[in-house]
């Protein structure tokens, strides 16, 4: 039976009934070519890597351009998810971000981090069921990329919650989506997360254990919006695991 408060030390797998988890910056290092496209798409903002985790990272493509905008005091229209790219409205320049994105992808391909990688074959294994919610449109397109679209049992991504009007991360609702889709209960279930965003919407769906990992959103603000615990790496709660990082807890 699962602790009510889990640290990475007693941490197992197997005492829950299924896990969803975060792609960028997770499963895959996306989120890096996710920046590199910010980055580019707002060059001449004077945009610097620490915007993309302020005002950028888990959140929803259009969110993620109203919220720096916004930290510049601009303000656009929202234009249609239609438009072309460009940079007249919030929509146009979400689709231009999204075509660099695309061409970073094919260029450069993608490959899983490799203690995400044995943690889903240590799930496989196991029997326990895991999905994907993202809030990416693009999380097909990586996961084909990374060859793991065979792995996942659910995937709620960006273009799912658009159908469906699902609010984004902080809000819980897709991961509350990715549960019932999963047939398993919230409080029986594990979120992994590496953005501020995405600890908060764990939290906020009240899920039994949300672990942050740390890809630079740092362990303290990582703790301080819902995680449960933070680690570096998901390496680190495998059953082979390296001895805690003090503090991590």
């Amino acid at each position: 039976m699962a602790t009510s408060s889990p640290t990475p030390a007693d941490f197992r797998w197997a005492d829950y009934d299924g896990v969803l988890f975060d792609l960028d910056g997770v499963i895959t290092p996306t989120a890096e070519i996710h920046e590199h496209a910010w980055a580019e798409l707002f060059a001449a903002y004077d945009y610097t890597e620490a915007d993309y985790l302020a005002y950028i990272d888990g959140k929803l493509r259009y969110d993620g351009v109203r919220s720096f905008l916004g930290s510049r005091g601009i303000t656009l229209p929202d234009g249609d998810p239609g438009d072309s790219p460009g940079d007249t409205n919030v929509c146009a320049l979400g689709n231009r971000k999204n075509t660099l994105f695309n061409d970073l992808l094919e260029r450069d391909g993608i490959a899983p981090y490799p203690g995400s990688q044995s943690t889903l074959d240590l799930l496989a294994t196991e029997g326990i069921p895991s999905a994907i919610v993202s809030s990416s449109k693009n999380t097909v397109p990586v996961l084909l990329a990374a060859g793991l679209a065979h792995r996942f049992d659910v995937v709620v991504d960006g273009v799912v919650a658009a159908e469906l009007g699902l609010a984004g991360k902080p809000a819980p609702d897709g991961y509350l989506l990715g549960a019932t889709r999963l047939g398993i209960d919230p409080s029986r279930s594990v979120v992994v997360e590496d953005a501020v965003s995405g600890v908060a919407a764990g939290a906020n769906g009240a899920f039994a254990v949300t672990i942050g990992v740390d890809r630079g959103a740092g362990h303290a603000v990582l703790l301080a919006n819902g995680a449960t615990f933070v680690v570096n790496d998901l390496s680190d709660l495998l059953p082979d695991r390296p001895d805690p990082t003090p503090g991590t807890a």
